[in-house]
């Protein structure tokens, strides 16, 4: 369950599995094709590059309370997104965060690795998933409509929705 062969809308070949510290190396080309829109989509800030210490702290996680996929085309080696989710104090809720290569949206990539993301965080025992989303970003919250969030303005901060889903609600099948 942690890794799947995926095929996207256009037919390609995608591998989404666990993130690893090897796996700092393929940001730098990923990178390049992530615009710094949606880099501020994302970080919820401007940055026209993310700093190697980032990165460095992006890929070296503790497993125990959190979890990142990467996903990779398989015809290339090149990384095309990677998903983030990182367990709250009580280990019972669960942050995520996504980025793709900017030329990937709708092409269902982030649908697909979303969809793994609730899966895994289904089996790991989780009871919600939750998100905070720039409200501007219209293509990010249909995508959590359509996944089965619920959306609702971040009382702390302007601007901003809280994505959340009670995974009680997710079946088996939906996941898969």
């Amino acid at each position: 369950m942690l890794e799947r062969h995926v095929t996207l809308r256009s037919g390609e070949k995608v591998l989404i599995r666990p993130l690893k510290a090897a796996d700092a190396a393929l940001y730098p080309d990923f990178l390049k094709d992530v615009t710094p829109e949606d880099l501020r989509l994302r970080f919820f800030a401007a940055m026209r590059t993310i700093a190697p210490e980032l990165i460095d702290k992006l890929v070296h996680y503790d497993p125990s309370t959190a979890m990142a996929f990467i996903a990779i085309e398989e015809d290339s080696g090149r990384m095309l997104g990677v998903v983030r989710l990182h367990n709250d104090d009580s280990g019972e809720n669960g942050e995520f965060a996504i980025l793709t290569r900017s030329h990937m949206k709708g092409h269902g990539l982030g649908w697909l690795m979303m969809k793994h993301m609730i899966a895994c965080a289904k089996a790991a025992g989780l009871k919600t998933v939750r998100g905070q989303v720039l409200a501007e970003n219209t293509t990010m919250l249909q995508m959590c409509s359509e996944l089965g969030f619920h959306s609702t303005d971040d009382p702390n901060e302007r601007g901003v929705k809280i994505v959340e889903l009670p995974l009680i609600e997710v079946s088996s099948e939906a996941v898969s």
